[in-house]
């Protein structure tokens, strides 16, 4: 089909949590190659892409999922993106003094890079089922952290800080759960993609509490 033919699939509400995955661990470092030769044209479709996906969410994974398409790729995407998001950075430890929410960013590190070894791991049985021990120790060592957080360094938080703190650590428990329902349904039914889509979504909320809980510590 021609350019002017294609037409791009409709947004999956799925993808909306994800898609932030997408332009961070696909477009961006793409993006910085082009920068080397041609910095302005990289600065200008940064800024396209983001523009995009803040009025349309989700409007930049769809995008490449239906790039793919055209070209009669037989490559599973979303599997794809799994394996890269492990590498995805809420926030640089580096730019990091407390200790607290230095461990809350390593134990967030190390929870989705476990999450991101799933489709290399997941038809072989033995490796998948201490995979998932090991994604179920790494959430409650996270949440071990945010609790932390929130019994040592939210004294000084104003009331709309630890609201969206709670509000944020709820969403992450009810991916945690999610994420772990789609487990048991996978060895019903088999069907990898929804273990792949239910982890980039555990991940993307992981990114989400950390950057959170960052922010609202040296925005107080």
């Amino acid at each position: 089909a021609a350019p002017s033919d294609v037409v791009f699939p409709p947004i999956d509400p799925s993808s909306l949590a994800i898609s932030g995955l997408t332009l961070q661990v696909i477009v961006a470092p793409v993006l910085k190659q082009l920068n080397e030769t041609d910095p302005e044209s990289s600065k200008q479709l940064s800024e396209a892409f983001r523009k995009v996906e803040s009025d349309i969410p989700g409007i930049c994974h769809q995008f490449l999922i239906g790039l793919l398409q055209t070209q009669n790729s037989n490559s599973n995407f979303t599997e794809s993106l799994l394996k890269l998001a492990g590498s995805s950075v809420a926030c640089e430890v580096s730019d990091i003094e407390n200790m607290t929410l230095i461990m809350l960013v390593e134990r967030a590190t190390t929870l989705k890079k476990i999450l991101s070894r799933i489709p290399d791991e997941i038809n072989d049985r033995n490796k998948f089922l201490q995979t998932i021990k090991d994604i179920a120790s790494a959430i409650r060592e996270l949440l071990d952290s945010v609790n932390e957080v929130y019994k040592c360094e939210t004294s000084h938080y104003s009331d709309i800080s630890r609201k969206e703190l709670e509000y944020q650590k709820k969403e992450f428990v009810k991916q945690s759960k999610s994420f772990s329902d789609t487990l048991k349904n996978f060895f019903k039914d088999g069907k990898l993609n929804n273990v792949f889509v239910s982890a980039l979504r555990l991940i993307a909320q992981t990114n989400t509490i950390t950057s959170t809980i960052v922010s609202l510590q040296n925005d107080a």
